[in-house]
């Protein structure tokens, strides 16, 4: 078995910001048993994950703050009714405006097609691309196509294609007689066409007519790398079936989807997000399993994309917090959390670099033309881990933004900032050796 390197930081701050077989989950346990050499077991308690809190009774105090916050709002002309927020810190809600109404949500979508995703899969799903040949090999040149089985991959990028053409090579192929051949959905470079997909394979897999892109590319991986050369003498083809002669070459897995999804949601890519939704049912299968999954009635989210490209995706301020708890509990047996999937502030690159949230925030944002969301975990010191979601209707995306980090600032100041991430929200340091690989079919 031969692996590969693939993603660097360099990779997914230059190629991801262009675009705005797995195990069943373990039963969801509050202990974990420990055992150190030579010592009996012994359970050790994990942190309690709260419950979604009842809308009604929320503490007087920081009601008030968020009726002025929202009165400040309709005084610059917006609609109240456009506006929804839901803060809780534990079980105890903290503040309900139109918590449960559904609103515009944008990429707040993506949190819905986090959680359905992994019910669907698991966190440690990989897609599989299988690559093929229909002819023999001889002397360098195989006689015949090169097949490749699509597998919904949503993160397949020059890099693979690099690796997979090293791989060839390494295996004695440097031209191939006749096409590349193209079945089921193989996505590259966040497109969805799977002829634009190929031709961007056929590139990929040499050097020789390598596009500034791809040049691009190669400088992020490791100076030894070397650059591939398979040669593809016919053209692209897009066929609804598998040759039945095709000879299994190279199987190709994805990043685990964990991975996929703090990637996803952290440079908040569409394609991916629409890839993986798809992958799971669509966006009805994902609104139905994330609306059950959160335990809010089904109204609360109702969704026509996995992306959020849509104001037409709704989803209530109680929604998306309760989606967040649910990651959380779904997560805890796998000691993940929410950290593993989003981006945490301060400490990972994406779009909420410019953003003026507080650090070690985990959070995931929203933007339309109209619409501003933010929902997430703020971790403090008086309150604990304080999950919230925020959404915000009207032409004023900025200004929305800019109040947001200024009431989140706000609640810091009275309420403390954590020298540290939380255990509740630390991700799992044993995934960030979790890559995509390519193996020899033997």
């Amino acid at each position: 078995m031969l692996k590969y390197f693939r993603l660097t930081a360099a990779l997914s701050l230059t190629l991801l910001s262009l675009v705005a077989g797995c195990s069943p989950p373990p039963s969801i346990s509050q202990t974990e048993t420990v055992t150190e050499p030579g010592q009996p077991a012994e359970e050790v308690k994990k942190p309690e994950i709260p419950q979604i809190a009842s809308p009604d009774l929320p503490d007087p105090v920081v009601q008030q703050k968020i009726e002025q916050y929202f009165s400040s709002i309709a005084a610059k002309g917006f609609a109240k009714q456009s506006q929804g927020i839901w803060i809780q810190a534990g079980n105890t809600l903290l503040a309900n405006y139109q918590g449960t109404t559904p609103l515009p949500a944008a990429s707040i979508t993506k949190v819905a097609t986090s959680l359905a995703a992994l019910q669907t899969f698991g966190p440690d799903h990989q897609f599989i691309t299988q690559i093929g040949a229909t002819g023999p090999i001889e002397n360098g040149v195989l006689k015949g196509d090169l097949v490749i089985q699509g597998g919904e991959d949503p993160f397949f990028v020059w890099e693979e294609a690099i690796a997979i053409g090293n791989l060839l090579n390494q295996m004695g192929i440097k031209q191939v007689t006749g096409n590349l051949v193209i079945v089921g959905k193989f996505y590259m470079n966040f497109d969805f066409d799977s002829l634009k997909s190929g031709n961007f394979l056929k590139q990929g897999l040499n050097a020789q007519i390598w596009p500034a892109a791809a040049q691009t590319q190669y400088q992020t991986l490791p100076p030894d790398t070397p650059k591939p050369q398979v040669a593809i003498a016919g053209g692209v083809q897009v066929s609804s079936s598998t040759p039945g002669n095709v000879k299994p070459l190279i199987r190709h897995y994805s990043f685990p989807l964990a991975e996929l999804l703090k990637k996803m949601n952290q440079y908040s890519n569409n394609p991916m997000a629409e890839m993986i939704a798809n992958a799971a049912g669509g966006a009805k299968v994902v609104s139905l399993q994330a609306a059950e999954a959160a335990g809010v009635p089904q109204a609360e989210i109702t969704l026509v994309n996995g992306s959020g490209l849509s104001e037409l995706n709704r989803i209530s301020p109680r929604a998306a917090c309760a989606m967040f708890l649910a990651l959380e509990r779904y997560l805890q047996p796998y000691n993940m959390t929410v950290g593993d999937l989003f981006a945490i502030v301060g400490q990972d690159e994406g779009i909420l670099n410019q953003r003026q949230i507080p650090p070690l925030t985990v959070v995931k944002s929203g933007s339309l033309n109209t619409v501003s969301a933010l929902a997430g975990a703020l971790p403090t010191q008086q309150q604990g881990i304080v999950w919230f979601a925020t959404m915000n209707g009207g032409n004023n995306l900025e200004g929305f933004r800019a109040q947001q980090e200024a009431l989140l600032q706000d609640f810091i100041s009275q309420w403390g900032a954590v020298p540290s991430l939380p255990e509740e929200l630390q991700p799992n340091p044993e995934r960030a050796s979790k890559t995509s690989r390519s193996e020899v079919v033997n």
